[in-house]
């Protein structure tokens, strides 16, 4: 499965090794970044939204510059949307995490067994959205799966 975490956008001019390899760096990097601000925000009790908005606005930006490369597949990919989601949650902003949930779930599904807790917690979190939202139908559906 390695190659289909790691899956790279399909282009009429692929990406050179040497851009790919760059590409990770680049994501292990923005991700341990993400990681000291969100410990940082822990540590300096800083308020909620102006924190909140920078560290979404990390995860678009590289969101952005990685799907250059990356398909939204890519497990780099992966874990800056369900840091993106994990803020919006906490902003209470249901459509954008609803938005980043339903990126998620289809390559979640693909990379995880069927019982697997990531796969149950990532339906439970679209259920709970949709029913937040109103969306009931689509609720219960996400709930049951």
């Amino acid at each position: 499965q390695d190659k289909e975490k790691l899956e790279i956008r399909k282009l009429n001019d692929p990406p050179s090794a040497e851009t790919v390899q760059d590409m990770i760096k680049y994501a292990r990097n923005v991700i341990e970044e993400f990681r000291r601000a969100k410990h940082y925000k822990y540590i300096l009790c800083l308020t909620l939204t102006p924190l909140a908005s920078e560290l979404l606005e990390i995860c678009e930006l590289s969101l952005d510059k990685m799907g250059a490369v990356f398909e939204d597949s890519n497990v780099y990919m992966l874990h800056m949307m369900y840091q993106a989601m994990g803020v919006c949650l906490y902003v209470q902003d249901w459509e954008g995490a609803l938005h980043y949930g339903q990126k998620i779930i289809r390559p979640y599904s693909k990379h995880y067994p069927s019982y697997s807790l990531n796969v149950a917690s990532m339906w439970l979190k679209l259920g709970r959205l949709y029913m937040a939202l109103e969306n009931r139908t689509a609720g219960v559906k996400a709930l049951k799966r």
